[in-house]
C-alpha cells in the first residue's frame, strides 16, 4: 500500500493504492480471495510478462485510473527496485485504494502505483536471475587441469570431459557475468592452443551472498543520487 499526497496551493495530488505482487508463471490460476474484475497480459520488451489484475470493489478507485497505476508499475519494473535491472514475470493485483474528488488525477495514481510496487517488491523476497551459458572448451590434454581450474574460479559447474578430434573437450555451465575476459584469459593460460564456444542455456538464481552485495551496492548508489 502507498498513499501519495501533495499539497502546494490550489489543487493538490492524492492517490492511495493497495496492490499484491506475486511471481507469475504460465497457467497460473487467478488470485485467491480477490474479486477479479479484469485481467491484462503485457509482454515485456526485455522478456517475460506482467499480468495485471483489476480486483477493486465498491468503486474505491475509478477504473479510469487503472492505466495510470499500470504505467507507474511498468516504469518501476523497467528500472528494478532491487538492483536497477529489469523485473519480469510478475503478477500485480490492484485490490483497494482511495481517491479524492478534486485532488486525484493520473499523475497521482501513477506515482502511487510506482511507490506501491516498489514497497511490495522489497517485501516479496525477490530473486535476481542471471544468464547461464553452456561452454565447451577444446584444449590439448596437458592443459585440461589448468583450464578446469580457471573455469572453477568463474563459478562454473563442470559437467564432464570428452574428446573431439585431437582435443579434450571440457563441458561446463558458467554465468555470463564471469565470462567477460575469458577469451584473453584462455589464450594466456594455453598459449593460444585452445578455443571455446558458448551459447545461452537458461536464467538461474544468483547465489544469496552475491545477490546481497549487488543489492547493497545499488542501494548505496541510489541513495547518493537522491
Amino acid at each position: 500500500m502507498f498513499r501519495h499526497k501533495k499539497q502546494s496551493g490550489g489543487a493538490g495530488q492524492f492517490a492511495e493504492v493497495h496492490l499484491r505482487i506475486e511471481p507469475w508463471y504460465e497457467g497460473m490460476p487467478d488470485p485467491e480471495a480477490l474479486n477479479v474484475r479484469g485481467r491484462e497480459e503485457h509482454p515485456l520488451e526485455w522478456g517475460g510478462k506482467l499480468v495485471y489484475y483489476n480486483c477493486i470493489v465498491g468503486g474505491a478507485i475509478d477504473a479510469r485510473f487503472l492505466p495510470s497505476i499500470l504505467k507507474g508499475v511498468m516504469e518501476k519494473m523497467y528500472e528494478g527496485p532491487l538492483t536497477g535491472s529489469y523485473v519480469r514475470d510478475v503478477r500485480v493485483s490492484v485490490f483497494d485504494g482511495k481517491m479524492h474528488p478534486v485532488d486525484s488525477n493520473d499523475i497521482s495514481f501513477k506515482l502511487a502505483g510506482l511507490k506501491a510496487f516498489k514497497d511490495a517488491f522489497g517485501q516479496a523476497d525477490p530473486q535476481i536471475l542471471e544468464p547461464i551459458y553452456n561452454v565447451e572448451v577444446l584444449c590439448p590434454s596437458d592443459l585440461t587441469g589448468a583450464v578446469m581450474g580457471d573455469l572453477q574460479t568463474r563459478r562454473a559447474f563442470v559437467e564432464g570431459i570428452d574428446t573431439e578430434g585431437h582435443f579434450q573437450k571440457i563441458v561446463a555451465k558458467v554465468p555470463l557475468a564471469e565470462m567477460a575476459d575469458y577469451s584473453s584469459s584462455l589464450r594466456s593460460i594455453t598459449q593460444g592452443r585452445a578455443k571455446f564456444r558458448l551459447h545461452f542455456h537458461e536464467y538461474a538464481p544468483v547465489p544469496y551472498d552475491l545477490q546481497k552485495k549487488l543489492h547493497e551496492d545499488y542501494a548505496k548508489t541510489a541513495k547518493e543520487e537522491e
